[in-house]
Parts: C-alpha cells; sequence; structure tokens
C-alpha cells in the first residue's frame, strides 16, 4: 500500500506503527487534534507529515485523509465519555470513503467479547458485552465491518489486550513503572492474582503494518495475543526486581473503586470493567498468525527492561 495515515496518532501503539513504517523507509501521515503534540512526537522524522482534524468537524476528517491510501484509526476518548466511540468512528469511516482511502485498520479491545467462555478467546467467541463500555466497543466494531460489508471501504479489526512499553503513559501500567523507579507504593487494579497477558507496544507496529498489506485480512477481525500469560503480582515483582527493589503495593478491588468512583468518574469506569481482572479475556491469535506468519514478541522481562530505561532516561 501507499501512504498510511494514523488517526490518533500520538498514542503508544500510534508511535509504535509509525516507528515500524519509518523503519520500513514509508512515508506516513499522522493525524490528530493538537498539531503541537505530533510535533513534539513525529517533528524530527522526515518521513511523518502532520495534518490536524477536528471531531467537532465532520468534513475534517476527509480533508485529513486525502490522498492516503490506507488508515488506522486508534483515536482514544475519555474513559467517562465512551459513548463517542462509535460517534467519532462513524465520522472517520465517512471520511476515509469521501477521501478514497482504500483500506482502514480499527485498533479494537478485548471489551466488545463480555466475559469470556472460554479459556482462549478467538476471533469466533460471541460478543455479548454486559457493560456500558463493551457495547461502545461492539457498536464501534460493527460501524467498522458494516462499512466493509457494503462495499464502501476494505475494513479490519485488530483486537489488543492490556498494554505497556516506553510510551505507555496512559497504560495501567504506567504507575506500577514510575512507583518502583521512584522506591513508592504502587496503587493497582485488584485483584491482581488472577492470570492476565499484556502487549508491549513496540510489537504492535510491524503487526500492523503487515496486515495493511495483506489482502486477506479485511473483512474480519483479528487478535493479537500478549506474550503469555502471567499475573499483575508477577509482572510487578519483576519490575521492582529490575530496580533492585521490594515490591510495595497497594492492590484496589471492584468495592474500593466503586467507593472511588463517588467522586472519580475514572474510577467509576474502572469500576465497570473490573470484571476483566476475575474473569480475565485471555486472547487467542492463532488465525493471526496463520494469516501473516510469526508473531514476533517482547518478552515480558525484555520489555520491562526496555521500559524502565526509557523512563530513566526521560526523567534524567
Amino acid at each position: 500500500m501507499g501512504k498510511v495515515a494514523l488517526v490518533g496518532a500520538a498514542g503508544a501503539i500510534g508511535r509504535s506503527i509509525a516507528a515500524a513504517l519509518s523503519a520500513e523507509g514509508r512515508p506516513y501521515r499522522v493525524i490528530g487534534r493538537s498539531h503541537a503534540a505530533l510535533i513534539q512526537a513525529y517533528g524530527r522524522d522526515p518521513l511523518a507529515e502532520i495534518a490536524v482534524w477536528d471531531p467537532a468537524d465532520p468534513e475534517s476528517a476527509a480533508r485529513a485523509l486525502d490522498g492516503a491510501e490506507a488508515a488506522v484509526h486508534l483515536v482514544g476518548v475519555p474513559y467517562h465519555q465512551f459513548e463517542l466511540h462509535p460517534v467519532v468512528m462513524d465520522q472517520v469511516l465517512k471520511g476515509a470513503v469521501a477521501a478514497g482511502v482504500e483500506r482502514l485498520v480499527q485498533i479494537g479491545t478485548v471489551y466488545p467479547f463480555g466475559r469470556p467462555r472460554t479459556p482462549r478467546v478467538a476471533e469466533d467467541h460471541p460478543r455479548e458485552p454486559h457493560t456500558f463500555r463493551g457495547r461502545m466497543r461492539k457498536a464501534q466494531e460493527d460501524l467498522t465491518l458494516a462499512a466493509h460489508a457494503e462495499g464502501r471501504i476494505q475494513t479490519t479489526v485488530l483486537r489488543l489486550p492490556d498494554f505497556y512499553g516506553p510510551d505507555g503513559e496512559k497504560s495501567f501500567l504506567h504507575g506500577l513503572f514510575a512507583a518502583a523507579l521512584a522506591g513508592k507504593r504502587a496503587l493497582m487494579i485488584g485483584p491482581i492474582d488472577r492470570p492476565h497477558e499484556f502487549v508491549f507496544t513496540p510489537d504492535a507496529g510491524p503487526i500492523v503494518t503487515r496486515l495493511i498489506d495483506t489482502p486477506a485480512a479485511f473483512g474480519r477481525t483479528w487478535n493479537l495475543a500478549g506474550a503469555g500469560v502471567t499475573t499483575q503480582r508477577d509482572f510487578a515483582r519483576r519490575i521492582f526486581a529490575t530496580v533492585g527493589r521490594s515490591p510495595k503495593l497497594l492492590p484496589i478491588g471492584r468495592r474500593g473503586l466503586s467507593l472511588f468512583g463517588l467522586f472519580d468518574p475514572l474510577m467509576k469506569g474502572l469500576a465497570e470493567m473490573n470484571y476483566l481482572m476475575t474473569e480475565p479475556v485471555l486472547l487467542d491469535d492463532s488465525a493471526l498468525s496463520s494469516l501473516i506468519g510469526p508473531l514476533a514478541k517482547t518478552s515480558y522481562d525484555e520489555g520491562i527492561d526496555r521500559t524502565l530505561a526509557a523512563l530513566s532516561r526521560r526523567a534524567a
């Protein structure tokens, strides 16, 4: 494919995809709401073209996407405004179609599945979200897949579990890394002894670029699992051990989140999604590996080392 536009490029996954495109020598466009944030993140890469859009202006999406052959939708919304996910998705899809974009990849989450029925969740697992946020994410996926079914644009959805990495400021694990470096107690979303998996953000970019270039990828959804099953407690132990400290952890479960949620919309949302900590959705990505080949995944130990090194350099 030709030029790829990253809509909502300022986040960790957007930076990972941009890095993969840049490593391949491919020009790309980053689209976001803040010109200053995009300049700070991508201003030094001569392959990056910067465009700004305004979600309040539906036509601005088409202008920002004009000339791109493929797009990746990475747009985030405030956790207390999840009703905006399908609204923004519809706007970007219409803009992409108007601009003549051929292919679109939506980066999704495990939320649309709801409670898992199987130990490993494949793409054909029922999508029966029992939470408001899950329903909004399902509505977003439905819009994306309907656009393909109607022949308007080729689309696909790539679902990721929770992530972490050098640019993962919005990861719920970011505070854990910061606490370990500062020698402080880490606030964690409990319970922390249940199985869980995480994607190291730099691993996502090369997989997304391969997906964009694979015609057979479009018209359905795909899962990308983490680097293995772990627990939050074990993950925390590895982080603190790497900096030579004993773990100091303060887990907060659903009851505590609900209490804080009386005053904080973010905590209220985390309480709603707390089932993911007690009934974790562990993804099966064998279909994706069959489609595009082996999926390179950084081990948790190496990913933790690289994340701590990056955060230490930034602090210095």
